[in-house]
């Protein structure tokens, strides 16, 4: 067995003192520190926030240990049976993926701060925990007073856990499956509504699967005073960082559903069904993929989906959240450049924040939109027989349960086996290649009874001159430009900060002064850099960005009645 033990010596400096012993070790030993953590496809880097790390032999003596690489470090053990490691880890972030530390709670994520050896991930760990005795403990781990129990590594860094004073718990019982809801944070929890609502998804997502991977599972929420939208999946558990606080039963009541209905639906896509890369995971390095748009897009797609088949959605509020997939596509003009499939492959690169303009699109977004089409089309070859429903149920019987990952080759099989029909040219023009997808998406809303709407953007900076802006105090910073369009013809640039119009000065009201103005061309003075400059945006008669609605068809046939009430069930 692998034994650890967490300290908390100062909570306020948040750095948690870790112990680590490893049993029955060769003459050279090399341990290591994750690289990345599953449900990120980026290196993390933890090793940066590790202080002090000594190894000691069996005769409790310090030996040399020195790197080899950002993350591992090889140690010569000829002469000892065990080593005992100890380290500082510095617990400053708050998110879903993350470990923190302060004198309230003591929230961590294994994979970033565990470290282990490649010969021995195969056995069974203990993680004794130093706390205060009137703390709470929320895990998916088994749990032995305040020792946590995992069968080996990989369950270990897949099991997040939270210690609090502050927690509050509840549960739920969905097909055989114990459901723990744990919610941290200065929150009162509306247990009835929240039991209701997660119930109605999880029974209709494991309806759909017949079964659920695993007997008990943990929603971990870390419900946060200022803003914040996190989740991150597990095998036996989510962790969800939700705020501001005041909101959660409020207006962010409907993304913690979203939220929390697309982590669950994780533990089948990505947990259990999950990339033949991927399988098993390597903590070591990169563990590239081109299966983004099954992994992130199938399910960003299902989970808002579930919210719908589960009635909390209606059609009309289930389709403002399809308008939200469309505009972000829509105003991503990288889809011309690089295919959802490359753009999956690169999150290693780039991580998941926006990178070079017009570079790479969103493996959610384009993926969600995709996954809605294949669905459709699925359902057009059966009569409504069928839908990618089935395909992920196939490939969690098929090859999850198997213990095989899926390529994509396996994922068109079944595509192709159930639907009868071909989807070659379906890969070749819109998962590798950049061809435009307005045409599959009208034809798929249409078999549906729905239809989607363009206009012109309401801001007259985005539909008239081709730029977007946030604004920052008086002033506005650019922040998206329309290849082509007026703003980039006069020469501006992403980060300028536009302060008049026409000589007047912004003053908060970027849009009304361009209303004002109600000439060509626009003169725009900006700061760039630190220097003033005048900009002339050259007016053309037409529009650039647009917004984008799906609405229901006044009078559809029954034949797309028939479609849109089977889509929905």
């Amino acid at each position: 067995m692998v034994n650890y033990s967490f300290n908390i010596e100062n909570p306020n400096q948040q750095y948690i003192q870790i112990k680590a012993t490893f049993e029955g070790i060769g003459d050279t030993t090399i341990i290591r520190l994750p690289s990345w953590r599953p449900g990120r496809y980026e290196l993390g880097n933890f090793a940066k926030n590790v202080k002090g790390f000594k190894v000691y032999n069996d005769q409790n003596k310090r030996i040399e240990a020195p790197k080899i690489s950002k993350d591992a470090w090889q140690i010569d053990t000829k002469e000892t049976k065990s080593i005992r490691v100890e380290y500082s880890y510095y617990a400053f972030d708050l998110n879903a993926g993350s470990t923190f530390l302060s004198k309230d709670q003591l929230y961590v994520n294994p994979v970033n701060c565990c470290i282990y050896v490649e010969s021995h991930a195969d056995q069974p760990t203990a993680l004794a925990l130093n706390i205060p005795t009137n703390w709470k403990v929320a895990s998916s781990m088994t749990r032995k007073g305040d020792v946590l129990l995992a069968e080996n590594f990989d369950e270990l860094a897949d099991s997040p856990f939270i210690c609090s004073e502050n927690l509050q718990h509840d549960e739920y019982t969905s097909g055989e499956t114990l459901f723990h809801l744990w919610f941290n944070g200065a929150v009162e929890v509306d247990w009835d509504r929240i039991k209701k609502d997660f119930k109605a998804f999880s029974d209709k997502q494991i309806e759909k699967f017949s079964e659920f991977p695993v007997s008990e599972y943990h929603f971990l929420f870390q419900i946060l005073p200022i803003k914040a939208y996190h989740g991150v999946e597990h095998c036996k558990s989510t962790v969800i960082t939700l705020g501001p606080t005041y909101d959660l039963f409020g207006p962010l009541y409907k993304e913690l559903m979203g939220v929390s209905s697309h982590e669950l639906y994780h533990t089948w896509n990505v947990k259990a069904i999950r990339p033949i890369e991927m399988f098993p995971y390597d903590f070591a390095k990169e563990n590239y993929s081109r299966l983004g748009y099954i992994c992130e897009g199938v399910t960003t797609y299902m989970g808002d989906l579930f919210l719908l088949k589960s009635s909390f959605f209606d059609l009309p509020n289930y389709l403002l959240e399809m308008n939200v997939q469309l505009q972000k596509h829509f105003d991503n003009h990288a889809r011309f450049n690089y295919s959802v499939g490359d753009s999956s492959f690169d999150t290693w690169l780039d991580g998941y924040v926006p990178g070079t303009p017009g570079r790479k699109v969103s493996i959610y977004t384009e993926g969600c939109l995709l996954a809605f089409v294949t669905d459709v089309m699925i359902m057009r070859a059966t009569n409504n027989k069928s839908s990618l429903d089935d395909v992920m149920k196939s490939l969690y019987f098929q090859y999850a349960l198997n213990g095989k990952g899926v390529s994509e080759a396996d994922y068109i099989n079944e595509l192709e086996n159930i639907s009868g029909i071909s989807f070659t040219t379906f890969f070749k023009e819109f998962v590798h290649g950049t061809n435009p997808y307005e045409a599959i998406l009208t034809e798929s809303f249409e078999y549906l009874g729905l239809v989607m709407n363009q206009v012109p953007a309401k801001a007259y900076s985005a539909s008239r001159l081709g730029f977007k802006a946030l604004q920052n105090g008086n002033n506005f910073v650019v922040t998206a430009m329309y290849p082509g369009g007026p703003a980039d013809l006069g020469g501006m640039m992403l980060g300028d900060e536009v302060i008049a119009v026409n000589s007047f000065m912004c003053q908060g009201e970027l849009e009304k002064w361009l209303l004002f103005v109600d000439h060509s061309p626009k003169h725009l003075s900006i700061i760039r850099a630190g220097k003033l400059m005048e900009l002339t945006l050259p007016e053309v008669n037409r529009n650039f960005y647009s917004e984008y609605t799906i609405t229901e068809l006044p009078l559809p046939n029954n034949s797309q009645k028939s479609a849109l009430s089977t889509w929905m069930k």
